[in-house]
């Protein structure tokens, strides 16, 4: 029997305590921001909807492949205890057979090993590193010589979200785009002192956020990708660069500053996490913990949205005002919103979209309405917070011309924003926070969207629409919405239309004065996260209610608390902190983690969504000491990731890393984009 790994950190996760201080300003060791007395998922147990009407429901899932729509079949049901082995053999589950097609591989092992670790048969290469140049003019990176000026021409820091998109007329070529979400001064810059940045030190932190776009060009024969250098599309948007306000609220009064009196121009864009690619051919980024760069807040909007009293870790008011909320109050409203860019046009202006409202957005993946309206669900990533969705009220046109793309880049503005409130449909007693499953063998129950906002009305009492857009958390705090353990990353199946949403964890769940467990989050001092299964009724995504179940709820498999959808425990690779997801092209969901509390590095995880072998984890690679896995992409030849600040561990710096990855001892350590093919050249998994 496997033995329980060990905890390896007492910060959320298994996270650094490095990591919680440059990537969200050591949030979770903040008081919660969300005070609200809103029901906790499960408080509400004969809600509107019974247990009769949930399982109508997953009915109407199953009826709706009758009339073309694709379905997945739902698990087999679990026994109230943990199902083994023999009662998955009983329903032709588990214990020998192929894994599902896209998941052949062998599962690596959890380790420690400070590299990109993949399974036999497979190899790998460094597409792009932090500094290469990308733009014409940029120089080689040269760390002892860094300047603003050339990190602003080269590929910025801390790489997360990832996008390939085709390139026409140039076979063998994909665009790239990459957000990078923070910088990491002590391990960029020799004797950084924390308490003294210099201008130059913090001008290039400007220059290292943002986002990336850069040409690729694919190996014929293998899935090895390498950047195509000073590409016509190459790009790079900072926090500095020029960004549109667009949408209900643009140009409110909550919005102006001294600098902006319009309250429509922003510079630059902050913290970007995940992120989407939309079916008309732009990328969407979320600015997640956007409040840790503004100093000195003091309103209870600022409060609600983390802004700290003080200073800030990397001291930027100091050389830019607008960074401190005491100079300029309305300057951090211009930031949490999602930023839609145009990597096919260079000369363009990126969008912030203020209809899909201001919170620190993990993520925004959309999927298309029968009649072709764009739906948006996204992710509020803090503890105890919310997961929303965007209803546009404008149909997208195909087609590449011109009227259509310039069409498509309004389809995001106009619409209703909704907020999620879950319901169980368990006993309360049932939910014990231990992760054990209730009576009918799932955590699941049903739910309903709740609306916001439509253009400019209201739907909250008390609010004005613009407020409604503006302070969204506060909105959904009236509306009544279900806190949850931090929705992060979320995506649709492509198949199926389920939309799949990480919760990474909430280690304060069942604390002294805070919520206990309940059916959507079923363990108290949650260090490992779950994986949430929606369906829309009638699989509309306009639907204003829907069904849900957990998929996962991650762990070491030998720990009772935990649960694979039904799929024998003994059989699946442990994981730990749920945050990126995607899909493949089989129907697979692919997971990477962040503060993988299991004693081993962070990784990539392949998991069955349909079929016998649905719920069984399979770990594809493992990244570097100190990083974690982000961005992933799974295409036919290769498996793209971002490996996000390796080496990041308490106690390193230049002069004392952690890590040698990517380049060997005596490099310093930079976060990259990472390609792994089969050798064989054959398709991944297959």
């Amino acid at each position: 029997m496997r033995r329980l790994l060990p905890l390896i950190s007492s910060h959320p996760g298994g996270r650094s305590a490095m990591t919680c201080r440059y990537r969200c300003g050591d949030a979770c060791f903040h008081e919660v921001p969300n005070t609200s007395d809103n029901a906790y998922a499960g408080d509400v147990i004969a809600g509107a909807l019974s247990r009769r009407s949930v399982l109508r429901a997953s009915a109407v899932v199953t009826v709706a492949a009758a009339t073309g729509a694709a379905v997945v079949e739902s698990a087999p049901r679990a026994q109230a205890a943990v199902p083994g082995a023999a009662s998955a053999a009983a329903q032709g589950r588990g214990t020998g057979g192929r894994a599902a097609r896209g998941l052949r591989f062998g599962a690596i092992e959890p380790n420690t090993t400070d590299a990109v670790t993949v399974p036999d048969g497979y190899a790998q290469n460094v597409v792009i590193r932090w500094g290469e140049p990308i733009l014409r003019g940029a120089p080689a990176f040269d760390p002892e010589h860094q300047t603003a000026k050339a990190q602003a021409g080269q590929f910025g820091y801390n790489n997360d979200f990832l996008s390939l998109l085709p390139l026409r007329g140039e076979p063998g070529r994909q665009v790239l785009v990459a957000n990078h979400e923070y910088t990491d001064e002590i391990l960029m810059f020799k004797g950084y002192d924390p308490e003294n940045p210099t201008r130059e030190q913090v001008e290039i932190g400007w220059a290292a956020h943002g986002l990336s776009v850069v040409a690729v060009q694919e190996e014929r024969k293998s899935g090895k990708l390498t950047a195509v250098t000073r590409h016509r599309l190459n790009r790079r948007l900072t926090a500095t660069s020029e960004f549109r306000l667009t949408g209900p609220a643009a140009g409110s009064d909550l919005l102006k500053t001294s600098a902006d009196p319009s309250g429509t121009k922003v510079l630059g864009t902050l913290n970007n996490c995940a992120g989407g690619t939309t079916p008309w051919g732009t990328t969407l980024h979320g600015e997640e913990n956007f409040n840790q760069y503004f100093a000195n807040g003091s309103s209870a909007t600022d409060k609600r949205y983390g802004l700290i009293p003080g200073p800030t870790e990397r001291k930027w008011e100091r050389f830019d005002r607008r960074f401190d909320a005491a100079k300029e109050p309305n300057e951090s409203h211009r930031f949490g919103w999602v930023v839609e860019l145009d990597p096919y046009d260079p000369e363009s202006t990126p969008r912030k979209h203020t209809a899909l409202g201001r919170f620190k957005h993990e993520a925004a993946q959309p999927r298309l309405t029968a009649d072709g309206r764009p739906v948006v669900y996204m992710g509020d990533d803090e503890r105890f917070d919310y997961f929303y969705k965007f209803v546009s009220s404008k149909r997208m046109k195909k087609g590449t011309s011109r009227a259509a793309r310039e069409h498509n880049l309004t389809l995001l503005d106009e619409g209703t924003l909704y907020v999620a409130k879950l319901t169980g449909d368990s006993p309360a007693g049932q939910i014990d926070g231990t992760g054990t499953l209730p009576a009918d063998g799932e955590f699941d129950g049903s739910g309903e969207w709740i609306p916001l906002a439509t253009g400019d009305t209201s739907h909250v009492e008390g609010m004005t629409a613009e407020e409604v857009y503006v302070f969204t958390r506060l909105a959904a705090d009236k509306a009544g919405a279900t806190k949850m353990d931090r929705p992060e990353d979320v995506e649709p199946s492509p198949r199926t239309g389920r939309v799949y949403i990480a919760l990474t964890n909430n280690t304060d769940r069942g604390k002294s004065g805070k919520a206990g467990a309940d059916e959507a989050n079923p363990r108290n001092l949650n260090k490992h996260g779950q994986i949430l299964e929606l369906a829309e009724f009638y699989d509309d995504p306009s639907a204003d209610r829907f069904a849900w179940r957990l998929f996962l709820v991650a762990g070491d498999p030998e720990d009772p608390g935990t649960y694979f959808a039904g799929f024998p425990k003994g059989e699946v690779s442990p994981i730990s902190c749920p945050d990126n997801v995607t899909f493949d092209p089989y129907g697979n969901l692919w997971i990477s983690t962040d503060g993988n509390a299991l004693g081993s590095h962070d990784g990539l995880f392949g998991v069955a969504t349909a079929g016998p072998r649905r719920g069984e984890v399979k770990q594809f690679l493992t990244v570097p000491k100190g990083a974690e896995t982000c961005g992933p992409i799974v295409q036919d030849r290769r498996v793209l990731v971002s490996v996000q600040h390796p080496g990041e561990v308490d106690g390193a710096s230049v002069e004392k890393p952690a890590s040698t990855w990517p380049d060997g001892p005596g490099k310093l350590v930079r976060p990259a984009v990472v390609s792994v093919w089969r050798k064989d050249g054959c398709d991944i998994g297959v």
